[in-house]
């Protein structure tokens, strides 16, 4: 018989585009402020809009609840306490939540006091992604940081003092003239604030960025590996455990909302820009949807929320759930592949043998494991995908 398409958790992607100033590194959907602070935000008309954007997306919920939130942007801290409950309470209001629901904002420790912290927990915030990037002043500048040092510090004591449910530090290696030591000694800062959660990647120039056509000096390939394998062991020697090409976390802290991604889950994306990808078992069909970017076209009441709605050929879901799915490093049931993308095992068997035959996988009682070989040449497995 062949497999059918089963629903996944649903997740909720909430975008917020401003930011005080554009990082020149920063590809995302973000826009600078042209007056630095939260008055020249349009807050409760974008929240409004978020809302009206969610409610033309009900029709994708089809009876389940919301397994998880990720709140981000630009920076979603700039928002008031009283937005961000506003916003919150009125998701609620039209999806209900699972009783143990992770709900994550992204912040900026220059944008942060003690009280607005209390205040985004008191809103409903479970868990915090802070933006430290490096806590070397001379770096933080070249990144077009707004924060320094000591703000990253107190950002990260407050967020452990209030007792959330976890927190995250974002915090980037391979930086413009970057040493091994400086890398490992921005990694011994983080590790110090005992975050139960470290997203650890390296920089890259994306096009349309200032980087991109204003490359900087970044460090050369050999350091660049350096500073992987001791940072890596740094991790694993302070009880964290890579769990994700790019995430690390304690025991039990993994980010719930990654993990329906990476598990090829839904999520509606609402919001300047948010993507989307939900399935619909009575039409076979998987869709991702994105919103209009800008913030003016995205709240012209004469024009939809929606840009652009795309279905997921049966041809391209093999390599799309392989795609999610390899990011994560535990190991891969083959009946999951077949519960979300609505095809049999079988019709990768002949990829997953070519993959073993090269050592990238290994396949037992249909459970998918990735090798080491597999993790450091991640890109050829995918293509065997293609």
């Amino acid at each position: 018989m062949p497999a059918m398409l089963t629903l996944p958790p649903l997740s909720l992607y909430i975008h917020i585009p401003w930011c005080v100033q554009k990082c020149p590194y920063c590809d995302f959907n973000s826009h600078g402020l042209k007056n630095k602070g939260t008055q020249s935000i349009p807050e409760s008309a974008y929240i409004q809009h978020v809302l009206d954007d969610l409610k033309q997306d009900l029709k994708y919920v089809q009876n389940r609840k919301l397994y998880s939130i990720f709140i981000g942007g630009g920076t979603p801290s700039l928002l008031s306490q009283a937005a961000m409950k506003t916003l919150l309470d009125g998701v609620q209001a039209l999806i209900p939540f699972e009783s143990d629901i992770e709900i994550t904002m992204e912040a900026n420790p220059g944008t942060l006091e003690t009280e607005k912290f209390q205040g985004f927990q008191q809103a409903g915030i479970t868990r915090m992604s802070l933006g430290v990037q490096s806590f070397q002043e001379q770096k933080l500048s070249a990144l077009g940081r707004i924060h320094d040092k000591q703000q990253a510090i107190d950002a990260a004591k407050w967020v452990n003092q209030i007792g959330l449910n976890s927190f995250n530090l974002d915090l980037m290696h391979g930086l413009p003239n970057q040493s091994i030591d400086d890398a490992l000694s921005d990694l011994q800062h983080a590790i110090d604030l005992a975050p139960p959660h470290l997203s650890w990647y390296q920089l890259t120039l994306e096009p349309n960025t200032l980087f991109y056509s204003q490359p900087p000096v970044l460090p050369k390939d050999d350091t660049l590996w350096d500073i992987q394998e001791r940072g890596h062991a740094l991790l694993l020697a302070n009880g964290y455990e890579q769990y994700e090409v790019s995430a690390y976390s304690k025991p039990d802290y993994q980010c719930k909302h990654n993990l329906n991604y990476w598990q090829f889950g839904d999520y509606l994306g609402i919001g300047c820009g948010a993507h989307g990808k939900i399935t619909l078992p009575q039409q076979n069909k998987i869709i991702r949807t994105s919103k209009v970017k800008h913030p003016k076209g995205y709240m012209d009441l004469t024009k939809p929320y929606l840009y652009e709605q795309q279905e997921i050929a049966e041809s391209d879901r093999p390599f799309e759930f392989f795609l999610n799915r390899f990011r994560l490093f535990s190991p891969c049931d083959l009946n999951q592949f077949e519960q979300y993308t609505g095809l049999p095992s079988s019709h990768v068997s002949s990829i997953l043998e070519q993959a073993q035959t090269k050592q990238l996988i290994t396949v037992n009682n249909n459970i998918v494991t990735l090798t080491q070989q597999g993790r450091w040449h991640l890109n050829t497995l995918l293509a065997l995908f293609m």
